[in-house]
């Protein structure tokens, strides 16, 4: 069955649905980190302050990232995971987190946290799985290459042929989840291409997903540890293996 292309919520927040005894859903944001104390002062102080969580996942940094993170945010909790990847990092994140809205970023300072908001916006319209888009309306990169564009095309043609949705971005990982849609997701990729495995995963499990627009900066501080040839097998593997797990199912019936 076709499914068409992922919703996109509007640029500007909209009203927000408060709940709590004060009836407000609370909200945590998961950053994986490895080496990255040179961003973590802008990527910490982008972040909204109603944010209710903020969980740094390290474990193989080699730099003072954890003691930057302690000093710019004293609440901030610490996680380690010494599994390498960064699939491993944001599994351990989004588990141990506390929060009925997870949200994902990268900390080298290339998303922007004020965007937060429209992830937290977008949940309480009713998506169960929100992301971040850097070709929707809206958004833009001033980090990526064409190849790399390219690329990211092709991985969103084979989504489509494959799963029957059309994502405008497939490897973007700035995203959120309700805490209630996680188990759904089954995340068990280790390394970059785990953006790409949740996007099908949400697909596959039928969460009722948007798109957000967001723009991508580049890079503040450090290399960036992507590597094109290597992680853009790793994200092939991971379409054609959830190909054939969904064909397997479909046979099985």
């Amino acid at each position: 069955m076709f499914h068409p292309p992922i919703r996109l919520m509007p640029a500007q927040s909209g009203t927000v649905d408060e709940r709590d005894s004060t009836g407000r859903l609370t909200v945590s944001v998961i950053i994986p980190t490895l080496n990255e104390a040179g961003n973590l002062p802008y990527v910490l102080n982008t972040i909204p302050n109603w944010v209710d969580e903020i969980i740094l996942v390290d474990g193989r940094s080699d730099d003072d990232t954890q003691r930057i993170a302690e000093i710019l945010r004293p609440d901030v909790r610490i996680v380690h995971e010494f599994k390498k990847g960064k699939g491993a990092a944001m599994r351990a994140g989004l588990h141990a987190a506390r929060g009925d809205i997870l949200i994902a970023l990268d900390a080298d300072g290339s998303m922007d946290g004020a965007a937060i908001g429209k992830f937290r916006d977008a949940v309480l319209a009713g998506a169960e799985y929100v992301k971040g888009s850097r070709f929707a309306p809206g958004g833009g990169s001033s980090d990526i290459t064409k190849f790399r564009r390219f690329g990211d095309r092709g991985i969103c043609y084979l989504i489509w042929l494959f799963f029957g949705s059309l994502y405008s971005d497939a490897t973007y990982g700035y995203i959120a989840v309700r805490a209630t849609s996680l188990d759904a997701l089954n995340i068990d990729s280790d390394g970059f291409e785990v953006e790409t495995l949740i996007g099908i995963r949400a697909i596959r499990a039928g969460l009722n997903t948007t798109e957000v627009p967001c723009y991508e900066a580049s890079r503040i501080n450090g290399v960036s540890h992507l590597s094109v040839l290597h992680d853009g097998w790793r994200i092939f593997r991971v379409i054609v293996g959830e190909r054939m797990r969904r064909r397997h199912r479909a046979l099985a019936n």
